[in-house]
């Protein structure tokens, strides 16, 4: 079956009102694109209710997720089968009366809660050799060029062709919500950068956010830096270079970096899970990319600017690799903060024009 957008795929049964789970990946970034296999079960049903199996760390993004019912939070651990874990979380399952369950990653582990749990179809690509797990099996994965792809093509029927575009995540944060954490963190009224160094992965990480700190500071700006506890020295490094203007706003709690993304005049990150939840806000998204491939990893929603080496592709890229094995990180280090101080202006300006 070929369609040429989502707006093609048929409506099923609008009495049908039987719940949906999708188990994707909790990844920040991951889970974010996930949504849009949520907007493409909400075309095809419009009123079968749609949960998101969900860890602790992602659990905040479901409350501004629109057409998401509820996150089930499960924390399973990653090194073992856990299979107490896994029993009570397919008692929960069971209890809410799943019919469907879409199943993202791969993985025999992510696949048996649904199964124990009885749910009538479980959706999902061969791997792992989970006959038995998995239903409703799919193929054909390999076929799918990117890990948006991979994921968006389980919610539509078996045997549809990929559409030239997906539904964008979306994230939609109350004004109210966000004036209070202004409020409560003493922020100004100023057009504000939000700047995100952290990543998975030393390779993703831009060499130069003390610099460009300095300089947006240096032009009027407030700063401010965001990440999980992780990221605290480096946010420390960022303040001391970057001066009084720069707030360190990282912490533990994940809601913290949505607000701080959805009240930013720009947000400038690494290819991370903040730049995905800036971009399904809607705030105007600078991602820089050295190590991997936008095409792949690049957020749906269209980034206002996309930040690669500055003069010329190197032969190493994209590697993919976590930690830079050739060229001394040349991808990042060739990227100037004055080149993305200079982009991120230009962007302001044309917002501001609007």
């Amino acid at each position: 079956m070929n369609i040429d957008s989502i707006s093609d795929i048929e409506t099923q049964d609008a009495g049908d009102t039987r719940p949906i789970l999708v188990v994707p990946y909790v990844w920040i970034g991951d889970f974010v694109r996930g949504h849009t296999v949520v907007r493409v079960l909400r075309k095809r049903w419009p009123n079968r209710p749609i949960d998101l199996l969900t860890s602790r760390l992602c659990a905040p993004l479901v409350d501004y997720m629109p057409d998401v019912r509820a996150g089930i939070v499960s924390d399973l651990p990653r090194s073992r089968l856990a299979l107490a874990q896994q029993q009570a979380l397919a008692a929960e399952l069971r209890r809410r009366n799943y019919a469907t369950a879409l199943v993202l990653p791969r993985t025999w582990k992510a696949a048996l809660a649904p199964a124990l749990a009885g749910i009538p179809e479980r959706v999902g690509f061969f791997g792992e050799v989970r006959f038995g797990l998995i239903n409703a099996m799919r193929w054909g994965e390999k076929q799918q060029p990117r890990f948006i792809d991979k994921n968006a093509i389980l919610a539509l029927p078996d045997g549809t062709a990929r559409p030239p575009e997906w539904p964008v995540p979306q994230l939609r944060v109350p004004a109210d919500e966000i004036e209070r954490w202004r409020q409560a963190n003493g922020l100004g009224r100023g057009p504000a950068i939000a700047l995100g160094p952290g990543s998975v992965g030393a390779s993703k990480r831009w060499t130069y956010y003390p610099e460009a700190a300095r300089l947006f500071a240096e032009r009027g700006f407030d700063v401010w830096v965001v990440g999980g506890p992780g990221e605290k020295a480096l946010a420390q490094e960022i303040s001391a270079v970057g001066g009084a203007r720069v707030r360190d706003l990282t912490g533990s709690d994940l809601r913290n970096g949505i607000f701080a993304m959805a009240a930013a005049s720009v947000a400038v990150t690494n290819d991370s899970g903040l730049m995905h939840i800036a971009a399904a806000i809607g705030t105007p998204t600078m991602g820089i990319f050295g190590p991997t491939d936008p095409y792949l990893w690049a957020p749906l929603n269209g980034l206002a600017a996309t930040v690669l080496q500055t003069r010329s592709k190197l032969s190493c890229q994209p590697c993919q690799r976590t930690v830079c094995t050739m060229n001394d990180h040349r991808c990042m280090r060739d990227i100037a903060p004055e080149e993305v101080v200079e982009i991120a202006q230009r962007v302001l300006a044309q917002v501001s024009a609007r």
